[in-house]
């Protein structure tokens, strides 16, 4: 089980991290990512990281490069997405997902195996 938390609404430019807490699964050997679905848009991946006890891998969508941040406490069972200089266009129902045969490679994320409920981020201008 997944539960994502930590959206709200926020200014231009300000941060905001997100977390999801993972239950009922050894998360080390699983790649987990955040995704995200605007209105009226397709659903995208946002930034996801390699399992543990992997040479770490990550993933971020270009428009969220330098200005996210995905982190990983397999020990707490959560996962963070770290966001800053947050803009309108990033608004949208963002969830976490873990898969244990995530294929996450800088260029590209497919994770497709528990997801959880979604959590909204407004930006306003």
């Amino acid at each position: 089980q997944l539960q994502a938390s930590g959206g709200g609404l926020m200014q231009t430019g300000a941060s905001l991290t997100l977390s999801c807490a993972v239950s009922g699964i050894t998360m080390s050997h699983y790649g987990a990512g955040w995704f995200r679905q605007a209105p009226g848009k397709e659903r995208e991946a946002v930034s996801c990281i390699s399992a543990s006890g992997t040479r770490t891998t990550t993933y971020y969508l270009t428009s969220a490069e330098g200005r996210f941040a995905i982190s990983r406490d397999d020990a707490r069972n959560m996962i963070y997405l770290h966001m800053n200089n947050l803009e309108p266009t990033d608004t949208a129902i963002y969830y976490c997902a873990v898969d244990t045969i995530a294929v996450i490679r800088s260029t590209m994320c497919s994770i497709d195996d528990y997801w959880g409920q979604g959590t909204q981020v407004t930006v306003s201008s």
